[in-house]
Order: C-alpha cells, then sequence, then structure tokens
C-alpha cells in the first residue's frame, strides 16, 4: 500500500513537472514567433543547424 502511495505521489509530481514545461515551451514558442520566426522554435531550430553548417564549411579541418 505504502509504494501505491509513493507511485502516486511522483506520478502526480511528473504531472505538475509536464504542465510547467508545456506552458513554458508554448510561452517560448510565442515569443520566438514575435521576435520574427515564424514557426517559432522549428523556424529558429532550422536557422541554427543553418548557422552550423554555414560555420563547418568555413572552418579549414586541422
Amino acid at each position: 500500500m505504502n509504494n501505491k502511495i509513493n507511485l502516486e505521489t511522483k506520478v502526480s509530481r511528473l504531472e505538475t513537472q509536464v504542465d510547467f514545461l508545456e506552458k513554458e515551451l508554448s510561452h517560448l514558442n510565442e515569443i520566438l514567433v514575435r521576435a520574427g520566426f515564424p514557426e517559432g522554435i522549428k523556424t529558429l531550430k532550422e536557422t541554427v543547424e543553418e548557422l552550423f553548417l554555414e560555420e563547418a564549411v568555413q572552418k579549414p579541418s586541422l
């Protein structure tokens, strides 16, 4: 019985954390859209990946 209560407590804590993270992710996405990234996080990721590729092309290998 005690183990069930512990598991229920952990599940409840995890659900709270998921709710918090979903809200933060949504808020971050909204901010990115307002900052000029049309699809928010998706566009930011694509932009950063392109920058990394450009940087890799410009740097000579050792």
